[in-house]
């Protein structure tokens, strides 16, 4: 930035970037920006540590969307899967290096918003963003955006990135369109150390009773995450698809210490990522994948490229250069974890009708258990595994056509 840029900007106090939402979405992107050197602000309508309903698996790609020198603050490491088709054909498949880690959130996020804060990122907390505008009275020119707080406080930014979570702000002022809406439920569960140790290193995927459902639970020390995720509109039968699963699972006894509920929301495919000077990100952005509806991996990888690019914007001098920038961050968005959740939209389909097909794959196909450990560990895609492999392409294809089957499919395991 210029000189005479700068000595303005201190008058007006005009912020390089401000980032909205401090979950992992937000600081990654304030971390991304800060390290360019921008001045950049990251505002969070929480007091922070705060709890989200989150089953807090971090997958290869989420670690290595990390910054550098980031130590996971994991309360188990899992090297077991025990799968399950609504209670039956219950079966545990292993591995010997790990898959994948379980953290806390709140700790997970207290300690990406200090790595933000320590690459020189300021944290305001208890503020909520009413609105932001990029015409009118409060703006003082076309290269600047007005973050207008609760109470009428007015922020200056050269761009703004919205990670405000599932219920965004941001994303209606960008006009996010989205295309998939699921309801979680999720308990934290303390048990009892006999119990703990026998989950330890383990954990169980359910799939349920509604078509695309499923349930989870992960360790955490003398703590079970026990959830499940469904379409919204079942409100009633997921909560019944929990109170049996916990029961199911013996469970039923131990008092739980949380119990929430979060919708997700996942984009429509024309959903837009910018607007102006102003990108969304992560869940703001409805950036998850369908099928799993796991969102750690997007939200640090989406937040990434969003502060990345974010930095780009403010640089830019006129509408042109803007909107350039702007489309090259929706193309880096799309190149990678648009990809992914194409495939992912794919097996959700396929999943929904057929969920008896999935539990035999994983459970008794040795090639379909490699898959899922390769993109657990990192070290390959949903999108790598279809394009590098035609027997899946053409695999998906199939099944994409293949009507559901009529009763209660059978794994070989039973």
């Amino acid at each position: 930035m210029s000189s005479e840029n700068s000595s303005a900007d201190d008058v007006q106090r005009v912020w390089d970037v401000v980032v909205v939402g401090a979950g992992p979405a937000g600081a990654s992107a304030a971390y991304a920006a800060a390290v360019a050197g921008r001045r950049v602000l990251l505002l969070e309508k929480a007091e922070l540590p705060r709890y989200k309903t989150c089953g807090g698996g971090i997958i290869g790609p989420s670690r290595d969307a990390l910054p550098p020198g980031f130590e996971l603050p994991l309360r188990d490491r899992v090297y077991a899967v025990t799968f399950s088709n609504n209670g039956r054909f219950t079966r545990t498949r292993r591995s010997k290096q790990m898959l994948f880690g379980l953290i806390n959130r709140p700790e997970f996020d207290q300690q990406l918003v200090e790595h933000a804060q320590k690459a020189g990122a300021e944290l305001r907390t208890g503020v909520t963003v009413q609105r932001v505008e990029q015409h009118g009275s409060a703006v003082p020119d076309r290269r600047t955006v007005a973050v207008i707080l609760q109470g009428g406080e007015v922020l200056l930014a050269r761009a703004v990135v919205g990670a405000d979570g599932s219920a965004s702000r941001i994303g209606a002022h960008v006009g996010v369109k989205v295309g998939q809406v699921d309801l979680g439920l999720e308990v934290e569960i303390p048990v009892p150390e006999t119990v703990a140790e026998d989950w330890k290193g383990r954990v169980l995927l359910d799939w349920g009773p509604m078509p695309g459902s499923y349930g989870w639970v992960f360790p955490k020390g003398d703590t079970l995450t026990v959830g499940v995720i469904s379409a919204r509109g079942e409100g009633a039968a997921t909560k019944r698809y929990l109170e049996e699963f916990v029961g199911r699972l013996g469970l039923a006894g131990f008092e739980p210490s949380i119990s929430s509920g979060h919708l997700t929301r996942c984009r429509a495919d024309d959903s837009p990522l910018s607007r102006g000077r102003v990108l969304v990100c992560g869940d703001a952005a409805g950036l998850l994948e369908p099928w799993t509806r796991e969102g750690i991996s997007f939200a640090l990888r989406s937040g990434r490229l969003a502060g990345e690019w974010a930095v780009r914007i403010a640089e830019a001098h006129d509408a042109v250069d803007t909107r350039r920038q702007a489309l090259n961050y929706a193309f880096a968005v799309k190149a990678g974890l648009g990809v992914e959740m194409s495939v992912g939209k794919r097996l959700l389909t396929v999943f929904e009708r057929r969920p008896g097909l999935f539990h035999a794959a994983l459970t008794s196909f040795r090639p379909a258990w490699r898959a899922f450990k390769e993109i657990t560990q990192g070290s390959t895609s949903l999108g790598e595994i279809v394009r590098t492999y035609p027997v899946a392409q053409r695999a998906l294809t199939a099944l994409d056509r293949r009507p559901a089957a009529t009763g209660d499919e059978v794994s070989p395991s039973q």
